[in-house]
């Protein structure tokens, strides 16, 4: 049987030859970046802020808090994101968010869960932010929800789809500042009737591709923590390195 399954790799291999994620150029293995790619994604380490995950530009010792997280703390305990969204990176979000690229998920949820080892390891469940369902519609899939179900294979946490539902359609967040963000999303989501009980006092990981202000996981976490979660840690993929910067993403 392992021989059988050794062929068909190699055949698999020979009709459709491994190529980098990012560039589509030829590579040694499948799901993997080319030297050039590997060369623009920017993971992200310490020196952040212990509570948003929020970059510092400068070493401010172990442990420190934002002024951000100070002034306005978040409903969350604590984010964590794998990476920059600039270069490849970038492109991999829009390959998996709009094109059909679910190939991608996998790679990327490896990633998140080499950056949020500390949340994954506090948290119980995991759930991701859900699409409406006029949007899901029209990808497909839910880019979040891929990348939710990668991480629970590799972490072994209980992935919880359909507990929480998005009940408005809002619009695209490209553009909208800091405070209509939060409008945008105030209210949009629910946790579905009879569902509580599969979280009910326990720690959630909620999944999202990219963090920019936190407008989005700041109302999902809510719901969840008004549903009786414990409490809500958020991992993404990336996260936009400025507030002010512009995006397609929440």
């Amino acid at each position: 049987m392992s021989a059988c399954r050794h062929a068909g790799a190699s055949l698999a291999r020979l009709v459709y030859p491994p190529v980098c994620s990012g560039c589509g150029s030829m590579t040694g293995t499948p799901s993997a970046l080319c030297a050039e790619c590997w060369r623009t994604v920017r993971f992200i380490e310490r020196p952040y802020c212990e509570v948003t995950g929020l970059p510092f530009d400068h070493d401010r010792g172990e442990g420190l808090v934002s002024p951000q997280a100070i002034a306005t703390p978040p409903a969350y305990s604590r984010a964590r994101a794998a990476v920059f969204h600039d270069g490849v990176a970038r492109k991999m979000v829009h390959g998996l968010k709009y094109s059909d690229r679910a190939d991608l998920a996998r790679m990327m949820a490896g990633w998140m869960a080499r950056a949020g080892y500390e949340v994954i390891g506090d948290s119980d469940v995991i759930i991701a932010v859900p699409l409406h369902r006029g949007r899901l519609l029209s990808r497909r899939y839910n880019q979040s929800a891929e990348l939710a179900r990668k991480l629970a294979g590799i972490s072994g946490k209980r992935f919880l789809p359909g507990v929480l539902r998005r009940i408005r359609a809002t619009q695209q967040q490209v553009g909208l500042g800091l405070r209509a963000r939060q409008e945008n999303v105030r209210g949009a989501f629910l946790t579905v009737p009879g569902q509580a009980q599969r979280f009910l006092g326990l720690k959630v990981l909620l999944i999202d591709d990219v963090l920019t202000t936190g407008a989005t996981v700041e109302a999902a976490t809510r719901s969840l923590l008004r549903a009786g979660a414990a409490q809500v840690n958020v991992l993404t993929f990336a996260r936009v390195a400025s507030r002010g910067e512009a995006t397609l993403y929440a």
